[in-house]
């Protein structure tokens, strides 16, 4: 840990990336960012409790199919990576600069190990169908929707399996770290997990 300057984080949605990577920036006194944040692209297809789903967000999920929706989606994260890329080796080359957890989808297998940057650690989190389902269902308040917002909730869910999938596939191939976060159920433990396989 003492070398490590910037620790990336990736994985599906709702696996836990964000309350992760905010639960180690507050341990280690850590700066974080999630690419969320770096570019705009439609995000998740169910209303808040202060704005409505977009139409153009709607139209996006329920135009295409989840084949078209992946390759729409990996498209996006090939178009953040160089921005990306350009924040991990500042950060990591820089001394005086704020060390930094990044996390998000758009952290890609193959991108993070094409970099070998030195003082980054990497690791992907992964869940099974049924947490990720428990858990977006939960979010989106699934059993209350329209047959309408039922049906986007369930393109994105289709489009979600389809990318854990596709990820972790990449993860195993090249041989990078991951954690299944149903083996630690608590923030703390899976805080734990991850200090120590970086260290």
């Amino acid at each position: 840990m003492r070398d490590t300057r910037v620790i990336l984080i990736g994985g599906p949605s709702h696996v836990g990336k964000s309350t992760l990577a905010l639960a180690m920036a507050d341990e280690l006194g850590w700066q974080h960012i999630s690419t969320d944040s770096l570019a705009r692209h439609p995000g998740r297809p169910w209303k808040s409790a202060t704005r409505p789903v977009r139409q153009h967000v709607a139209d996006h999920y329920l135009s295409l199919s989840v084949d078209e929706l992946i390759t729409d989606v990996l498209r996006h994260y090939k178009s953040m990576w160089p921005g990306i890329e350009e924040l991990v080796r500042g950060r990591a080359t820089d001394p005086t600069a704020d060390r930094l957890i990044i996390e998000g989808s758009a952290i890609w297998p193959e991108r993070v190990a094409a970099t070998n940057i030195d003082c980054v650690a990497a690791f992907w989190l992964t869940a099974g169908n049924e947490l990720l389902t428990d858990r977006i269902h939960a979010a989106s308040r699934f059993e209350k929707g329209t047959p309408e917002e039922k049906a986007l909730i369930e393109k994105f869910l289709g489009r979600n399996y389809r990318l854990n999938e596709l990820m972790m596939d990449a993860v195993n191939k090249i041989g990078l770290a991951s954690i299944d976060v149903s083996s630690a159920p608590t923030t703390s433990q899976l805080m734990a997990q991850c200090l120590e396989l970086i260290a």
